[in-house]
Order: C-alpha cells, then structure tokens, then sequence
C-alpha cells in the first residue's frame, strides 16, 4: 500500500460563500464541539432573531474548523442531519475533493492526534485563532480510495465496538455514584451501621454544646445571633436511632457566613489565598487559578478568614453544594462573597463534610435557594436548617467505615476508567495497524 504525506490544500476548497439572513424565515443554527465531540445543533430561529445577517450555509459532508476552538479539538464533519444549518463567520467550511479523500477516512484521522498535534493557534493568548490557510497546511497520510474505504471500514467497526464499551463504562460509574449516595444517605439517617448502646446520648453533647457556647457569648469570645427557630415534630423528615437528637445547623457551629468579592484592582501577585467557587471541590481545595490579596486586604477582612477543619460551602451559581473541608494542617486563607465558612463546634468536621454531600443535605440547599438568575443559598436559611446529630463516638464510627466503603468505590472507579483508556488506545492502535500494508493485504 502506497501513503504519501499530504497537505490538506490539495484536498480541501475553502468555501466562502455567505447569505443574506431572511426575518421570518427560521433557520438552523449549529455549532462544533470542543475536544473533537463532533457537530451539535445550536437552536433552531427565526431570521429576525439572527443579529448578524450575513451567514454560511453548512453542506453535509464539509469539513468545518472553529476559528478560535481549533486549538481545543474544534473541527469535525458536517452530519447529514445539519444539511443547510448555518454558521457565522468565526468558522471556515471546506469542501471534500472526495476523489481524493473519503470523508469516512477523514474521519477517522480525526479521531487521532494526527491534526491536533499541527495545530498552532496565532495571537493573544485569550484570542489565539487560525485561518484558512493554517487549516490547508495541515498535513495527513492519504493512502489510495479504496485502501482509505478499507481502513475506515475497519476503523469504524472496532469504533463502534469501543463505544459500547464505553457506554457499559458509564453505566457502571453511574452505579457507583449512586453506591456512594446511597452509603451516604444510610450514614446520615444512622442505618449505616449497628448502634453502641454505651455511647453518651447525642442530647448530652448538645446540651453541653449549646452551654459552652453561651458561655462563650457571655465572655465576648462569640457573637451572639439570632434565636433559631424551634423544631416542630411535623418538621422532622425522618426517624433516626434513639440516641441522635435532631438539632439546628446554627446549634452546633460557630461560624456560617460568606465572604466579600475585593474589586478587581485589589488582587496582588503575592499574599494570602482568596477561594472563590472554582476552588472549592469536594474532594478538596483547588489551588488552579487561585487569586490571591494582600496580608493588609486581609487583616482587613477579619470575619472572613479561614481557619483548620472549615467546611467552605458553594452558596451560589453552577456549583451550589459543592463542599470542601480545609485540612488540618490549614495555615491562612480568605473567601469571596460566593462561599460560605461552616466552622462546626464539638462536632467532627470530617464527619460533617460527609453530612454535607449526602442526598439529605443537598436536597435542602437546593430547595433553599432564593434570588432570579444566580441562585442564593441566605444564611438565615443554611442556620435553620434541620441536623440528625449521633453521638461523638458514633460520629467517628461512621466516618471510619465510610472511608473504608469511599475507598473501595474509588477502587472501582480506578479500575472502570483504566478500561476506558485501554478501550481508546485499542481503538487508536487499531488504525496505526490499519495504516500497514499488511493490515490491508489481510
């Protein structure tokens, strides 16, 4: 079999044509996804709705390349179901020379690195784009039409077998998603676990709780806060052992409060760590694209500062509920005004996190939004809310055998997503043996 290295210039046309946009008429819009995802419809609106009127018209079968998103796997085949939908100028669409080059085998070039690896997007780093003539540099192995007919055909067959696979995979996580909620949900409510009739009573530790802190207050080690609301019998949503007591979140802790966003002139380039929500996971703290603020800035934002076992909650936008528990070697830290400090008091942290990401606990924050667009979890709301308290041996208890139970599911996990690599890089394998006159031949 005979491979020669080509440009993609001399299978390629760039087509520049574009139309008018009609106002009543509706048409498709669709767009390409990143990391080689393939073409997805966008929406489907009338012309009217459509701010720039000049569009291209998309054929099925083109070769289409985002002009920014290249560099992230932004390029794929138009699909017959997008015949005639449209696409604005920030995308080049090439037709095939199909005499030359098989879509179905162009396809599979793209389910490897082979164009991504070429790819060198030009100017700032937040608008790097390429153009057209990037594109047509662009280099492929091009055997003949019918070793391209061949190498596809068996390319897409262990393809699709590997799809399968992966699907299976996927299944197989979800049901570990839901072991994990399920471990969690038994843990809160206290079936997790036979109960220790020789453990103090979860009503001694909140009394004492509840004393200490008024002692606290007394002293002027502690702010006083409103009186939460009394708990009615219609109110509790499940039963749990004899020796937990329901309780208000605001009674076992001392802290629940957020943050304050600094204006953006207050960053520095050296100082203290400022969370915000895209630090905040629930496996932990993020340090990614951490920002950071002056020691002055804040000393100044004294009621904010993190300390060693806080629990830092996510109170508002696409990830409300994540939770992290600072570590207990925690030094310094600040939070902005969209996470939310819950230092509980007598009670293990550890414990609570768990509490936390359970299905009981998420499903509050949920419900207990409030405000139109960004959704808002109010601190009146968070203190109220409604705690299954075990005793503090039975506390450590469960945190012990979930960890356990947390491990072996992360054990699954590990092994689940090694076969879904092993699945990709038998399907990539499987094309590099395609590309081999013998493979061919056979």
């Amino acid at each position: 079999m005979s491979i020669k290295t080509i440009p993609l210039s001399e299978v390629l046309i760039h087509r520049k044509q574009s139309i008018t946009i009609q106002e009543e008429t509706t048409y498709k819009r669709c767009r390409v996804q990143l990391h080689r995802r393939g073409v997805e419809l966008r929406d489907a609106v009338k012309g009217f709705e459509i701010r720039t009127k000049k569009q291209q018209v998309c054929k099925a079968g083109d070769f289409i390349v985002a002009e920014m998103d290249a560099k992230f796997g932004g390029y794929s085949i138009i699909p017959e179901d997008l015949e005639g939908a449209i696409v604005s100028s920030h995308y080049y669409l090439f037709d095939i020379k199909t005499d030359k080059l098989l879509p179905d085998f162009l396809r599979v070039l793209l389910n490897t690195e082979i164009l991504q690896s070429q790819i060198k997007a030009k100017g700032s780093t937040n608008y790097s784009a390429v153009r057209p003539g990037d594109v047509l540099n662009w280099e492929i192995p091009l055997p003949g039409i019918n070793e391209q007919r061949i190498i596809a055909k068996h390319y897409l067959k262990t393809k699709g077998k590997s799809v399968l696979l992966e699907k299976e995979y996927d299944r197989q996580n979800k049901l570990i998603s839901q072991l994990r909620q399920a471990l969690l949900k038994k843990a809160v409510e206290g079936t997790l676990m036979p109960q220790d009739p020789n453990d103090e009573p979860a009503s001694k530790l909140l009394e004492g709780i509840k004393a200490e802190k008024k002692i606290l207050i007394k002293e002027g080690k502690l702010k006083s806060d409103k009186p939460l609301i009394p708990i009615k019998p219609e109110e509790i949503p499940f039963a749990i052992p004899g020796n937990w007591v329901w309780c208000k979140l605001g009674d076992i802790t001392t802290k629940i409060g957020s943050g304050s966003t600094p204006r953006g002139g207050d960053y520095s380039t050296s100082g203290i760590p400022f969370f915000r929500s895209q630090n905040i996971y629930n496996s932990g703290l993020q340090y990614d694209d951490i920002k950071l603020i002056s020691t002055e800035l804040h000393k100044k934002m004294l009621g904010t500062q993190v300390s060693a076992n806080d629990l830092l909650l996510n109170i508002t936008g696409g990830s409300l509920g994540r939770c992290a528990k600072t570590p207990n070697n925690f030094n310094v830290g600040n939070v902005s005004q969209h996470v939310c400090i819950i230092r509980t008091f007598r009670v293990d942290a550890d414990y609570f996190h768990k509490l936390i990401l359970s299905p009981y606990f998420q499903y509050m924050i949920f419900s207990s939004t409030t405000g139109a667009g960004r959704e808002g979890l109010p601190k009146y709301n968070l203190e109220n809310f409604l705690i299954p308290l075990p005793p503090l041996l039975e506390q450590y208890r469960i945190l012990t055998k979930l960890n356990k139970l947390m491990e072996y599911c992360d054990s699954l996990e590990k092994q689940i997503n090694q076969s879904i690599s092993q699945a990709n890089l038998l399907t990539q394998s499987v094309l590099l043996e395609a590309l081999q006159p013998e493979e061919v031949e056979n």
